[in-house]
């Protein structure tokens, strides 16, 4: 009976966090407000909620709570978990690349994955039930081009448009590829604030990202003037484009890189309309 008591009053905080708007908790926090219960009834307890697939451990120590309307996936969403388990992390992040673009209106395929920009040591890959979550590493975690994304849990931080078409290319094989990356652009550009293209942003990528974007804005979708806004930024912040091809991959000897981007044209770029 007791166990059963201690099982009840552990459902009973957790309906609590959820009548709150929290879907997910730590197990420092539970011991802490339910310090009247010993180390084997909450692993007991949590073991037969887990069981029942009202939560999941989605890292050591770390678990979401699995409310009705998710209960036929077995897991939430990442964007109503994230924050939390970052802050729970004591990490510095910012949802990016794919997951950026489609909160920005950027999806025309909706991502399988979801991208997770952080800190170094470098995390593994979280793969939990029909989601994959991947963290890529940086070095600077840039809060000035974080824009906040309200969900039902609270608020997320993710890349700014701007940020967000940058980073595609320096991750550019983590999402597909150039008419991928271009396809994504001809939409991302709808949500772009010119005055946030400035040398401040430059900065924060390398001089290649800039020219690969700055070529496709300018003459694969033809927007003068994002491209034009990119370039005046890029001289302002004495960025040297060195001679570099379109396709890394790619052949370059006989290709021209006539364009003031001084890309190597070795390859076309189909978008997918």
């Amino acid at each position: 009976m007791k166990a059963n008591r201690e099982s009840l009053s552990l459902e009973a905080w957790i309906n609590g966090l959820l009548s709150r708007g929290k879907m997910s908790f730590s197990l420092a926090q539970l011991k802490k407000e339910l310090h009247g219960h010993s180390e084997i009834a909450i692993k007991r307890s949590l073991d037969r909620l887990s069981k029942k697939g009202a939560i999941l451990s989605i890292h050591k120590g770390y678990y979401l709570i699995i409310p009705a309307q998710y209960a036929s996936r077995g897991v939430l969403p990442p964007q109503l978990f994230i924050d939390g388990l970052m802050k729970y992390l004591e990490r510095s992040y910012y949802v990016g690349l794919l997951s950026a673009a489609a909160m920005h209106g950027a999806a025309h395929q909706q991502p399988q994955e979801f991208y997770v920009i952080t800190t170094s040591p470098a995390m593994r890959s979280t793969h939990k039930k029909s989601i994959k979550i991947n963290y890529i590493t940086k070095s600077i975690i840039p809060d000035k081009y974080l824009d906040q994304k309200k969900t039902e849990t609270g608020y997320i931080k993710v890349s700014s448009p701007e940020l967000t078409a940058l980073d595609l290319f320096r991750y550019e094989k983590h999402v597909g590829g150039l008419n991928r990356i271009g396809t994504i652009l001809n939409e991302l550009t709808e949500a772009f604030q010119i005055e946030r293209i400035n040398h401040e942003l430059i900065k924060l990528s390398s001089a290649s990202s800039i020219q690969r974007l700055g070529y496709i804005l300018d003459i694969v979708l033809e927007n003068q003037q994002y491209a034009d806004k990119l370039f005046e930024a890029s001289q302002k912040a004495n960025v040297r484009f060195n001679r570099i091809p379109l396709d890394g991959e790619e052949e370059t000897l006989g290709f021209s890189s006539a364009n003031r981007w001084n890309i190597i044209v070795n390859t076309e770029i189909d978008i997918d309309e």
